[in-house]
C-alpha cells in the first residue's frame, strides 16, 4: 500500500483531518508511490496562524542570525544534493543529470540569499534640512506564500523562500500535489539548519488550498509559478485581498536562427533546449524560427540528433529523457502532433508510440518534430510543455522578430548568428524578458531577476536578485531631528502652518 505523506508546520511533519487524497506516481513506471493530503480551507487557516506566530520572533531576529542559518542551510543542501536529486527522479521523472541541475540552480538562490546584511542596507543622507538627518530602510511583509509548479519541484521553491526568509518574513509553500516529497525533505533540512519552528511551512493541496492562502487575512504576498490562466486568477484574486502578487505564467519560447549561423551549434542547443526534462520547463525552445534559406540546412540536422537521444527512467544513467509526469499530460501534448499533422505540419520526427523495455506502462512520449509551422497552427499558438518542436520557416530577420513580438507569451528567447549587429538589433527589439545571444536557455543567475513579459508575468515584479529582495520587504523612510533642549526660537503660540521645506 502507498504511503501518505504529511504536511510539516511547525518545524515536524504535520497531519491534519483532511480527508481528500491526491495520488502522487513514478511516471516511469505508472505505479502510484504514494498519496499526498488535499488540505481544506480550515487547515490552510492553520498552518498561517502558525506561521504568523512565528513572524512576531523571526522578524526581530539578527541579521547575523538569519545569515548563520541560511550558511547551515547551504551545506545541509549540497549535502543531500543526490537525495534530493533522487526524490525529483521518482515523482517527477526527469532524468538524475537534470534533477541534480535543478537543485544546484535554486543553491545559488540560497547563496545569493547569504548576503543579505549587504542587501538589505539602506540608504543615509545628513543635514538634508538645518539639523535634520534622513535615512531609509526595508522591513519584511509578514507571513508569505509560495505556490509552485511540478516541473521543478525544488528549484522554483529555492527561488523564493531563502530570499524571503532572509528577510525576515515566514513563508507557506504549496508544492504541486504531483512531486511534493522534495519540498518535505528541503523542510527538514531547514529545521537542521536551526531555523525556528514555523518560519517555513509546507502544506499541500489542490485549488481549494490555493485559494484559502490567497484570500487569507494574515498571508502579505503570494510568489506564484504556473500556466497562465491560474496565474492570471491567482493574481486577480489575491491583489483583490490585497497582496503583493508576482505571478509567472506560461511561455511559448523561440530560437531565431539567422542564414549566418553556425549550424550544428544551433542544432545542438534547439535539441538541448527543447527535450531536456522532455520539455516540461518554463525556458524550453518550443519553437525554432528559421529565416531564409537556413531551415534547409537546420531541419536535418536537428533530426539527426533526436534519432540519437536516448529516453527511459531517470534512474537509467544512460537516459537523457524521461517521462512525462502523467498519463493525462501525455496524451495531451501527443494530441498537439495529431493535430499539427491535421493542421498542414510535416510530422518530421513522430515520438508517439515509443515504448520502454521493462517500464512499458511508463508515461512515455518520444521526441517529436514538425517543420512547415505556420503561426495560426495550434502548436505554434499554445504552450505544449513536452517534447514537441515545431519550425516556423520565415524570410527575414524582421519577419521574425515580428513574428516573436506578436506572440502572446513573452518569457524567453534566443537568437543565433555570427553578426553582433544583428544580435543587437534582436535584443533591442524583441519583446521578451529574457534574451539569449548564442545562448538557448537564458535563464539569469541568482543576482540578475528572472521573468517575462505580457501574459508570462502578472505583477511588475520578477524573482530572485534584488527584485526578489524588494518583493519580500517594504520600504520606510525617516526623517529626524535631535535639537537641543530649550533651541526652539518661535513664542507660545506661533507655531508655523507653512509646509514645510529644506533650509
Amino acid at each position: 500500500m502507498a504511503s501518505l505523506l504529511s504536511h510539516h508546520v511547525g518545524g515536524r511533519r504535520w497531519s491534519d483531518d483532511d480527508a481528500r487524497r491526491g495520488e502522487v506516481f513514478d511516471p516511469a513506471t505508472g505505479r502510484v508511490s504514494r498519496h499526498v493530503p488535499l488540505a481544506s480551507a480550515s487547515t490552510v487557516a492553520r498552518v498561517v496562524e502558525v506561521a504568523h506566530e512565528a513572524f512576531t520572533t523571526w522578524r526581530w531576529s539578527t541579521l547575523a542570525q538569519r545569515t548563520r542559518v541560511l550558511f547551515a542551510f547551504r551545506t545541509l543542501v549540497d549535502a543531500h544534493r543526490d537525495e534530493l536529486a533522487a526524490l525529483i527522479v521518482a515523482e517527477h521523472g526527469k532524468v538524475h543529470d537534470d534533477a541534480l541541475g535543478e537543485v544546484q540552480r535554486g543553491l545559488e538562490v540560497v547563496e545569493f540569499a547569504c548576503g543579505i546584511p549587504h542587501l538589505l542596507k539602506g540608504g543615509h543622507s545628513v543635514e538634508v534640512s538645518s539639523g535634520v538627518d534622513s535615512w531609509s530602510l526595508r522591513q519584511p511583509l509578514g507571513v508569505v506564500a509560495g505556490i509552485t509548479p511540478f516541473n521543478f519541484p525544488a528549484m522554483v521553491p529555492m527561488w523564493m523562500f531563502p530570499l524571503a526568509i532572509a528577510c525576515g518574513n515566514t513563508f507557506v509553500l504549496k508544492p504541486s500535489e504531483k512531486d511534493p516529497s522534495v519540498s518535505v525533505r528541503l523542510a527538514e533540512l531547514w529545521t537542521e539548519a536551526g531555523l525556528p519552528d514555523g518560519v517555513f511551512n509546507v502544506v499541500h493541496g489542490d485549488r481549494e488550498a490555493v485559494d484559502a492562502l490567497l484570500t487569507a487575512p494574515d498571508v502579505a504576498a503570494v510568489s506564484f509559478v504556473g500556466s497562465t490562466p491560474i496565474a492570471r486568477h491567482v493574481f486577480t484574486t489575491a491583489t483583490t485581498h490585497g497582496k503583493r502578487v508576482q505571478a509567472l505564467g506560461g511561455a511559448k519560447n523561440h530560437l531565431v536562427v539567422l542564414p549566418d549561423a553556425d549550424v550544428e551549434l544551433a542544432a545542438d542547443a534547439a535539441v538541448a533546449a527543447a527535450f531536456g526534462s522532455a520539455g516540461e520547463r518554463c525556458m524550453a525552445i518550443s519553437a525554432v524560427v528559421a529565416v531564409g534559406d537556413v531551415g534547409d540546412r537546420l531541419v536535418p540536422a536537428i533530426a539527426n540528433r533526436m534519432a540519437a537521444l536516448r529516453v527511459g527512467p531517470g534512474t537509467d544513467p544512460q537516459a537523457e529523457m524521461g517521462p512525462l509526469v502523467t498519463a493525462e499530460h501525455r496524451d495531451r501534448v501527443a494530441g498537439y502532433v495529431a493535430t499539427g499533422a491535421d493542421e498542414g505540419a510535416e510530422v518530421v520526427v513522430d515520438g508517439r508510440g515509443l515504448t520502454v523495455e521493462g517500464a512499458e506502462d511508463g508515461f512515455w512520449l518520444g521526441p517529436c518534430l514538425l517543420d512547415h509551422v505556420t503561426p495560426d497552427m495550434a502548436v505554434h499558438r499554445d504552450e505544449i510543455f513536452g517534447p514537441v518542436l515545431s519550425v516556423v520557416r520565415v524570410g527575414t530577420h524582421a519577419d521574425a522578430i515580428a513574428l516573436v513580438n506578436a506572440n502572446p507569451y513573452g518569457n524567453g528567447t534566443a537568437v543565433f548568428t555570427d553578426s553582433g549587429r544583428e544580435a543587437r538589433r534582436f535584443q533591442q527589439q524583441i519583446e521578451v524578458g529574457m534574451v539569449g545571444v548564442n545562448v538557448p536557455i537564458p535563464v539569469p543567475m541568482a543576482y540578475y531577476a528572472f521573468g517575462g513579459w505580457k501574459d508570462s508575468l502578472f505583477g511588475d515584479t520578477y524573482v530572485h536578485g534584488t527584485e526578489g529582495v524588494h518583493f519580500y520587504t517594504r520600504g520606510k523612510v525617516v526623517t529626524a531631528r535631535w535639537p537641543e533642549q530649550g533651541a526652539g526660537t518661535a513664542a507660545a503660540g506661533t507655531s508655523s502652518l507653512h509646509f514645510p521645506t529644506s533650509d
